[in-house]
């Protein structure tokens, strides 16, 4: 997989494929549907699947008070689409300039002139150009003029409710982090740096790596099992999001108990992956009653995460 930022450092290897343009926040299901289709298409043209997102979200620089956070980073979006077969990403930064062309501009000049489109994938609720105005049936008119094909996907269901990112970000919102799996291609993840925190988790034998800067949506305040990645080593995490009632601090924070890793990790990035909520954040009679707590909480941890680890990888198209 390559990231591209900028159009005018698209290498030939890049141009004349097929080509999806969208957000693909969290790659879910129905993004997966749509990759699969853009494999078959850059196979049948000959030439590579492109993947053309934006970076950060329009609505972030339109609308900044109504943007959700997202529930992906690029490098994590690059990293999964990859892992399904595309060849290339375009994080194209978005600005007011890109965002003033209309439909027809902007069909002219990234699709057909800077990336040579030769074929195009989308979902049915694709729209693109100033103020929205490109629907899917406008793309499929300039398509047509321009020779190009466009296949359109339709929407993927799952447990009776199309899949779609604001249903998997409401989701993790609330903490629902297996339920959001299923949707997804992967357990939901964040990222973000190793600070020094309280200090409490070590006198009491569970020490934490306090993450700071995460950019993405948080699940609910909760007791999580999950997995922490440094680099490409994984240790199974218990996540504690929320404050510490049994020690009266009612800062908010975002805990991570690497199991089985004793070395510091301060200033380092830590990405951490959710399996599941194990329970909500509450005040112990005593530091001994949230030990045994605690102790709980790392077995339940550590059967869940080696069986996640245990799985094979999610089959490419």
């Amino acid at each position: 997989m390559h990231i591209i930022r900028h159009l005018d450092a698209l290498p030939k290897a890049a141009r004349g494929g097929a080509v999806s343009i969208g957000n693909f926040d969290g790659v879910h299901c129905g993004h997966i549907a749509i990759v699969e289709r853009l494999l078959q298409r850059a196979k049948a043209v000959g030439g590579p699947a492109v993947v053309f997102t934006f970076d950060p979200h329009p609505v972030r620089i339109l609308r900044p008070e109504q943007c959700p956070p997202p529930l992906t980073w690029t490098e994590r979006k690059a990293e999964l689409l990859g892992a399904q077969g595309v060849d290339w990403i375009v994080a194209y930064p978005t600005d007011e300039a890109l965002l003033g062309l209309t439909a027809a501009e902007f069909f002219d000049q990234i699709v057909r002139k800077a990336l040579a489109a030769r074929a195009l994938v989308e979902g049915p609720n694709f729209y693109f150009g100033h103020n929205r105005e490109g629907t899917i049936e406008r793309l499929r008119e300039l398509a047509a003029l321009a020779e190009i094909s466009l296949d359109v996907v339709p929407p993927v269901i799952v447990d009776g409710a199309i899949v779609s990112s604001s249903r998997t970000r409401e989701l993790i919102r609330t903490g629902d982090v297996e339920p959001a799996a299923k949707l997804l291609t992967a357990p939901y993840r964040i990222r973000g740096m190793v600070t020094p925190g309280a200090g409490r988790g070590a006198k009491i034998g569970f020490p934490t790596a306090n993450l700071e800067a995460v950019d993405t949506l948080l699940p609910a305040q909760g007791v999580y099992a999950g997995i922490g990645w440094v680099g490409s080593d994984s240790w199974p995490a218990a996540i504690n999001h929320g404050t510490s009632p049994t020690f009266g601090d009612h800062t908010l924070r975002v805990e991570v108990h690497l199991i089985g890793l004793d070395e510091p990790l301060y200033g380092q990035p830590l990405e951490v992956d959710f399996l599941a909520r194990l329970r909500d954040i509450r005040a112990f009679d005593s530091p001994d009653a949230l030990v045994r707590q605690l102790t709980a909480d790392i077995k339940a941890v550590e059967r869940m995460a080696a069986a996640s680890l245990s799985k094979p990888p999610a089959a490419t198209s």
